[in-house]
């Protein structure tokens, strides 16, 4: 690779500010692989309390499930949560949350990124968020659809796999 080459990659990535995936950069759009994303802004301390509000709540104590449906809201710090139903896993001890599974157009939102899909399970131990269906990201100005997103929130990564598709604005080189 020429020396010219180099730096115009680089000065592509320096442009193109945080929102930086190698696929982009060797293929044209739309990209039939996985694409690798850092997510700070859904990054999240999966340590905090996690609060559920909906129109109406079942108990399974049996199965150790609750299901909330209509308007569902889960909120744990910064990070909120909205689908049209949200069944919750306790842990098989009962003193804590193992799994939210969500469906009915499910919205990932903190002050400055969002994720929706059609499904998602949000594993409360491991900080793991598996979206399904329909998947759009948005951060700022750009936008990244797939089939399917995997993040961390302890770590803020992700990636997208399926049909990826992004929409990005550059930004300008600074004088």
């Amino acid at each position: 690779m020429s020396a010219a080459m180099r730096a115009s990659m680089l000065l592509a990535l320096l442009v193109w500010g945080p929102l930086i995936w190698a696929p982009l950069i060797w293929a044209p759009l739309p990209v039939a692989a996985q694409t690798a994303i850092e997510l700070k802004g859904l990054r999240q301390d999966t340590s905090l309390p996690v609060e559920v509000e909906a129109d109406r709540l079942a108990v399974d104590q049996a199965n150790g499930q609750a299901t909330f449906t209509g308007n569902v809201k889960v909120t744990q710090g910064e990070m909120t949560i909205t689908a049209g139903e949200a069944r919750v896993e306790y842990t098989p001890d009962g003193k804590g949350i193992d799994k939210v599974l969500l469906s009915g157009r499910v919205l990932f939102a903190s002050p400055t990124d969002a994720a929706e899909a059609d499904e998602a399970v949000y594993t409360i131990a491991s900080g793991e968020v598996v979206l399904t269906g329909d998947v759009l990201l948005t951060q700022g100005a750009t936008t990244i659809s797939g089939g399917r997103l995997v993040y961390d929130l302890d770590a803020g990564t992700g990636a997208m796999d399926g049909r990826v598709q992004t929409v990005f604005t550059p930004g300008k080189a600074a004088p």
